[in-house]
């Protein structure tokens, strides 16, 4: 009998023999429960997957990222499987992972009901109890569209294979580069094919393997993301690497959920969205406009101290403005529709720079006046699909605070260093300290301008710039801007989640198109660089943002109100007056609660208004000129002296706006 071959592959960094035939799984020693695939020469496989001579093999855990990202794409399979089983009528879409949960996509009659996502999840965990085998096999073509003769959208992505296909939304989950592979869910004792579908992998070994999975909601979606397509009903999902994992995201999401900042607004009355002026456009309250005011005033100050000039620039603007900045021909679908006006077509203002070019090139520049920071608070417009508008965070409508660096060559890499290290400063001001940064690099798709010699120097100016924070840095191959890379400050929140905040991008295409120059020292004629610079991003989405981070509760500097008076009785009010009247002349935000409320009634409400401070007075107070703090937490400091009360207050706000 002849022996079985040897192959030599390198496992854990070391080189070891296996016999052909050898699976992956089995070189890994894997349970198929903690390590649910493997990564052969760094690309995801099955544990089924018989490895080569030469071949590098590493497990995949299942509470890594990519091991949670097979374990959601294997639940969505379940998912579709149980919806088949229970609507027999339905046609797939498309089912991808996504962060923190999965997604799949469905043509049926009608929506799903609370009642029909019920129905599914119990047949799903059915479905997993049963420890169905997921196996794989390649097909061609001709192959997949016999089996998959039922299933229109199916059929669709076969056609776009390795064409138009591979940037639509969901088709790289569905249809590998190598050829066709379809998974079969095959019943562990009998063998029975119990359901299949069109897709790459890799899964799990068995449907057993999901730890916890829960359905959370359906809403319609447009297939492939067009609205041009029939519109499907998508059901989301979760699932974690055990019931502990899932417990505490579910307490997460109900944390997330109070903090909303839609909720939040109404709730303290701050902003709305009226429906007559629509999608994506809010209307701040008086309440939210103080909150908006002392953003921008103490943002205002900070840029002044740090040298940036302020200007201002219209709403609308010709087309040849964005044509020249190269926005329409890449920005064009983000921009709202043309208006044509005395033989021109003009454009709402989507972005703030080309306008700040013209302020550049109004009139001669010199080096001596750079770098010359140009700042604006503009209020920019873009179209915003009506699947993606989200609040403040995603509006159609929002005030940019926008700065423009125009500076030399040599200037550039200082002018970085202190441009990321204002912009940590002031974001450090409003109470964000976590942060890591994300460089995003260009990549090979046409939009890209630029000489790659420019884009190699800007990238690596910028990473330098970043590396002297001492805080993460994460790459981002592909997502600069047309015109250049950029840096993106990434903030965690006060529950962890995580939020792009200050971008900043090096620019040495706009300088050229709009024909900026200014007088060098040798007299020559050079032409700047240009630095982007959003640092809230936009007013309205830092906003939200702070509104979640805080759940409601400002500091003291930023609360619509800081202190709120309440009277131990109708006498009481008219000395708690007073007191407001003195505090409102040292420049603070008192009220006065003068409502047929009780006193306990007055107190909760304040609380749920998420009041800094209240002010209780009754007639011992009244008697020695002093007044009863009361602070979030509920702890009470009684007689504290008005002038000692108004000390407090002024210490209090001075934190950040003193």
């Amino acid at each position: 009998m002849s022996a079985v071959p040897e192959l030599r592959i390198t496992l854990a960094g070391t080189e070891r023999a296996v016999a052909a035939g050898t699976t992956a799984g089995q070189a890994l020693d894997a349970d198929g429960r903690t390590v649910i695939a493997a990564r052969v020469n760094g690309e995801p496989r099955d544990l089924d997957h018989e490895v080569a001579d030469g071949d590098t093999v590493e497990p995949i855990e299942i509470g890594s990222d990519e091991g949670r990202s097979i374990l959601r794409h294997s639940a969505a399979h379940i998912m579709a499987q149980a919806v088949q089983e229970l609507f027999p009528e339905a046609k797939l879409g498309i089912g991808p992972p996504i962060d923190n949960g999965f997604y799949y996509d469905f043509d049926v009659a009608e929506p799903f009901t609370p009642d029909d996502l019920k129905r599914i999840e119990k047949r799903m965990l059915e479905i997993v109890k049963q420890g169905q085998r997921f196996e794989r096999r390649a097909v061609s073509d001709d192959d997949a569209r016999a089996e998959l003769a039922a299933e229109p959208y199916k059929l669709e992505l076969i056609g776009l294979k390795g064409g138009a296909g591979d940037a639509a939304e969901g088709a790289s989950v569905e249809v590998g580069a190598g050829g066709l592979t379809i998974y079969d869910n095959v019943h562990p004792r009998t063998g029975e094919l119990c359901w299949k579908d069109l897709c790459r992998g890799p899964h799990l070994p068995t449907t057993r393997a999901v730890p916890a999975v829960k359905l959370m909601r359906s809403a319609a979606a447009y297939w492939r993301g067009s609205e041009k397509n029939p519109q499907l009903q998508r059901i989301y999902g979760t699932a974690w690497e055990s019931r502990d994992a899932l417990k505490e995201y579910l307490a997460f999401l109900e944390e997330a959920e109070k903090r909303d900042h839609r909720k939040l607004g109404a709730e303290l009355d701050l902003f709305s969205f009226p429906d007559e002026l629509g999608s994506g456009l809010a209307v701040f309250h008086p309440k939210g406009g103080v909150v908006r005011k002392e953003m921008e005033q103490y943002s205002r100050r900070r840029h002044e101290e740090a040298g940036y000039e302020f200007v201002n620039t219209p709403h609308i603007s010709k087309a040849k403005l964005f044509e020249t900045s190269g926005h329409l021909p890449n920005y064009a679908e983000s921009m709202f529709p043309p208006m044509e006006f005395e033989g021109q077509d003009y454009y709402l203002k989507a972005m703030n720079c080309p306008m700040h070019n013209l302020v550049f090139r109004a009139r001669g520049r010199s080096y001596r006046e750079l770098p010359l920071r140009l700042f604006e608070f503009g209020t920019v417009y873009r179209y915003e699909k009506s699947g993606v508008v989200h609040g403040l965070t995603r509006a159609r409508g929002f005030t940019q605070d926008d700065a423009h660096i125009y500076c030399t060559t040599e200037q550039m890499p200082d002018e970085l260093d202190t441009l990321l290290t204002f912009v940590l400063d002031l974001l450090r001001d409003y109470g964000l300290s976590d942060f890591y940064l994300e460089l995003s690099t260009r990549g090979d798709s046409d939009k890209f301008i630029g000489e790659p010699e420019e884009w190699a120097e800007a990238t690596e100016t910028l990473r330098q710039a970043a590396q002297k924070q001492d805080l993460d840095l994460v790459m981002d191959p592909g997502g600069a801007a047309y015109y250049g890379p950029k840096i993106s400050v990434q903030a965690r929140d006060a529950i962890g989640r995580t939020w792009q905040m200050s971008t900043i991008q090096v620019d040495f295409q706009q300088p050229k198109r709009f024909n900026l120059e200014y007088t060098a020292a040798d007299g020559s004629r050079r032409t700047p660089v240009m630095l982007h610079r959003a640092l809230f991003g936009s007013i309205e989405r830092f906003f939200a943002v702070l509104l979640e981070h805080y759940a409601g509760a400002f500091p003291a500097w930023l609360a619509p109100v800081q202190a709120v008076g309440i009277p131990i009785a109708d006498e009481h009010v008219p000395y708690l007056n007073d007191v407001a009247a003195r505090m409102r002349a040292e420049g603070l935000r008192v009220e006065v609660d003068a409502s047929d409320d009780r006193m306990q009634k007055k107190i909760r409400n304040a609380q749920k208004q998420k009041v800094p401070f209240m002010l209780l007075a009754g007639d011992d107070d009244v008697s020695k000129g002093a007044v009863s703090f009361r602070y979030r937490d509920g702890s009470q400091n009684n007689g504290v002296p008005v002038a000692d009360a108004i000390a407090e207050l002024r210490a209090a706000v001075h934190d950040r706006r003193g």
